[in-house]
């Protein structure tokens, strides 16, 4: 049976004649299949619709007829150049043309090629887009696990900070603590020794009671306190108490105040007298509750700067 040329083949196969003669150009005219994978791959071309130009000296389908005019050339004459079908020298000098039958034949057994053709195309294509698919998805794991790693040293880092600001505050608190208690235990050394005035007066000989009408001996003396018991109010509304030296600065209420109150880290505040009124300076943190007159007993409340 006889075959259609390449060209004629696309041709019948329902593809247009520009893009069927580029086909055959750009493939050397090999064949059927080369023709059909280049039309597949340059299908989408931007330039795939432009008319096409051949080659001087290039005729689709065989060698060029120097006789030839700007008709087309016959099946059979495309056919004997594509070199499908040998005769010998004695034969006809033309083939007999293919019948209906035929040219359907092969114009199936080429659909049936083009079908699969273009499965093989669509088998490479999923095979290609699920290996992209794979690539997005390694490379969205591996920045995943980046944005992970930044995100639990930013963590770490964090909880580290707050362990050691903790560990400064609890030391500075315990310092605080040392330090009151430091100053206690001086003082208790410094004013231990001292007889408290009521002691030294018991050991003299009873003296009538001044309360007695028949008393006439000297007037009582004033009681002398060592110690003094102080009340603070908070600035929410509660109160501390706690019993001092009497010759302890009222720093010490303060600094008190700063270790068992609830103020607010970092706030400076003062203390007051409300009555009379009086506000307390820098330098009467530095003098005796005695000399400011908070003995035995007294009510201060917290102020803020």
């Amino acid at each position: 049976m006889a075959e259609l040329t390449t060209l004629e083949s696309l041709l019948e196969m329902g593809f247009e004649r520009n893009r069927a003669e580029k086909a055959v150009a750009n493939t050397g005219n090999q064949g059927i299949e080369q023709a059909m994978d280049w039309l597949m791959e340059h299908e989408n071309d931007p330039d795939i619709d432009e008319p096409f130009v051949p080659p001087v000296g290039n005729v689709l389908g065989g060698e060029a007829d120097s006789q030839s005019t700007t008709e087309q050339p016959s099946l059979a004459d495309t056919a004997e150049a594509d070199g499908v079908g040998n005769y010998d020298n004695d034969d006809t000098s033309a083939r007999m043309p293919m019948s209906e039958e035929e040219k359907l034949e092969q114009v199936r057994r080429l659909e049936e090629l083009m079908r699969v053709k273009q499965a093989e195309r669509r088998e490479r294509e999923r095979a290609e887009e699920l290996e992209r698919e794979k690539q997005r998805r390694r490379q969205g794991q591996e920045l995943q696990q980046i944005r992970q790693k930044l995100q639990d040293d930013d963590m770490k880092k964090l909880a580290d900070q707050r362990m050691k600001e903790k560990m400064e505050d609890k030391m500075a608190r315990q310092r605080v603590k040392d330090k009151i208690a430091r100053d206690r235990e001086e003082r208790a050394q410094k004013f231990g020794g001292i007889a408290p005035p009521s002691t030294a007066s018991s050991s003299q000989p009873a003296q009538p009671s001044p309360s007695s009408p028949t008393s006439h001996g000297p007037p009582p003396t004033k009681k002398e306190y060592d110690e003094s018991r102080i009340q603070v109010r908070l600035l929410d509304g509660s109160t501390l108490t706690a019993v001092f030296k009497a010759q302890e600065p009222l720093a010490a209420v303060r600094v008190y105040v700063q270790v068992n109150g609830n103020t607010p880290e970092g706030q400076d505040f003062t203390l007051l007298s409300p009555y009379p009124r009086h506000v307390y300076t820098e330098l009467d943190m530095e003098k005796p509750l005695k000399e400011l007159g908070l003995v035995p007993s007294a009510v201060l409340v917290v102020a803020k700067k």
